[in-house]
């Protein structure tokens, strides 16, 4: 946490996640995502508590997760002495995730690591995991950079073991339940969701 605070990636105010709920503080993964070294350092954390599990392959989901996979690959091939390849799934135009340019055939059969940045619900990874499960990838392990929900998002949520860099209860409210406090506050439209959202909420 201490790194993506001196990254000034930890940001405060209105925002909407990619789950659609509330947050009243941001990780901007676009801000520390600049920064090689620190992007080194995160992923080599990934790659240490991940090094036992004989990964063959790891795998996040396009954009973001396309620099923390290949990063926490590289780590994981220097450490072990293995080469360990990295793959990333695209959206489709529905809201899903998908591997194309063959990942499919990469990953079928293989030890896999799935990454993530954050996970305030589990539902945008979600999507990575099926399309890793559809190519017949076996998921040894989701690993996460910040987890903001550690009471909810855990093992039994993706039926896989589930570790993460930092656990932090950050709060995120459901539309219905969104505090007065935070509705005082315009939503950000620079991160997160909320240009999307106002878009959607002005029809």
């Amino acid at each position: 946490m201490q790194i993506l605070k001196d990254a000034s990636a930890i940001v405060e105010g209105h925002f909407i996640g990619a789950s659609g709920r509330h947050l009243p503080v941001y990780i901007n993964k676009d801000a520390w995502l600049l920064h090689t070294q620190l992007v080194s350092r995160i992923c080599r954390s990934l790659a240490e508590i991940n090094k036992d599990l004989n990964i063959d392959v790891v795998v996040g989901p396009a954009v973001g997760g396309v620099v923390i996979s290949q990063w926490t690959a590289f780590h994981l091939s220097e450490i072990t002495g293995k080469e360990v390849l990295s793959v990333f799934t695209e959206k489709t135009p529905e809201g899903g995730q998908v591997l194309k340019r063959n990942y499919d055939k990469v990953v079928s059969g293989k030890r896999i690591l799935a990454v993530e940045d954050t996970v305030t619900t589990g539902g945008s990874v979600r999507k990575t995991i099926d399309a890793i499960n559809s190519a017949g990838g076996n998921i040894v392990q989701l690993s996460l950079i910040v987890n903001r929900n550690p009471k909810e998002v855990t093992a039994d949520t993706f039926g896989m073991p589930v570790n993460a860099l930092a656990e932090i209860d950050m709060e995120s409210y459901d539309e219905s339940e969104v505090p007065e406090w935070l509705k005082a506050i315009p939503i950000n439209t620079t991160y997160g969701h909320g240009a999307k959202y106002l878009k959607e909420h002005a029809q």
